[in-house]
């Protein structure tokens, strides 16, 4: 099957199982940002990227930031960062100094949802009682155990789960003598969700009264003053 009929399908079947949810938990997130929140995105390897991609992002939220820890990203090599997201309590000290409060989102994302990293981080999110969301894939949960010493996986210590139903392995094609299924979809699916959850919030938002502060593109004339304003209002808690 052609790649993006493909991911086309997978989107198509997600519209119809997280519109509700979607509604119901950008509503909560609306709340949080109306107390002056903030929201704080986890996510270790490729799933680092999905966490990047809405920041500072041309008509996107402006309250946004990623928790960016460069030896649990790619940059600095790949093999180490997937050592270093199974490693129990290797975010700990990282994330003591993180300013994440009980007004905040925290989304945290990881696609199998069984690494130390993520855990730790979504239990550090909860215990500073933030409103923490595990973006992953439950088609891993009953067969892949946690590697955390708890025992337990993302989506037990979370207040809710946004489900991206990636198949296990992440590969989405088969092809006849092709000996492994191939083309991951999680961060094409990842990152659709969570862009999904931030415009449903933004329109969660303006149903409360409040404008939404949105960032328009530095590539529009006019947009200057506009974005420094916003800038200005969340730069105590986002470095921009």
């Amino acid at each position: 099957m052609n790649y993006l009929l493909k991911i086309a399908e997978q989107l198509r079947s997600l519209e119809f199982s997280t519109a509700g949810q979607l509604t119901t938990v950008s509503q909560t997130m609306a709340e949080q940002l109306k107390q002056e929140g903030i929201i704080h995105l986890f996510g270790c390897g490729h799933s680092s990227l999905i966490a990047q991609e809405p920041y500072y992002r041309a008509g996107g939220l402006v309250p946004v930031r990623p928790i960016m820890i460069e030896s649990l990203m790619l940059h600095e090599g790949a093999l180490q960062s997937s050592v270093n997201e199974k490693t129990v309590d290797y975010v700990n000290d990282v994330l003591a100094d993180e300013d994440i409060r009980e007004e905040d989102v925290l989304i945290v994302i990881s696609t199998s949802g069984r690494n130390p990293a993520p855990i730790d981080a979504a239990m550090f999110g909860r215990e500073r009682g933030a409103y923490v969301i595990g973006l992953m894939s439950k088609e891993y949960t009953h067969s892949q155990p946690s590697r955390h010493p708890s025992g337990k996986r993302l989506e037990d210590v979370v207040n809710t789960v946004v489900d991206t139903q990636v198949p296990v392995g992440d590969a989405t094609l088969e092809e006849e003598g092709i000996a492994h299924a191939f083309a991951p979809s999680s961060s094409v699916i990842g990152t659709a969700l969570l862009q999904d959850l931030f415009a449903k919030t933004i329109v969660s938002l303006k149903e409360l009264g409040e404008d939404p502060p949105i960032f328009l593109s530095g590539n529009v004339d006019g947009s200057e003053q506009h974005n420094q304003s916003l800038v200005e209002k969340y730069k105590d808690r986002i470095q921009f």
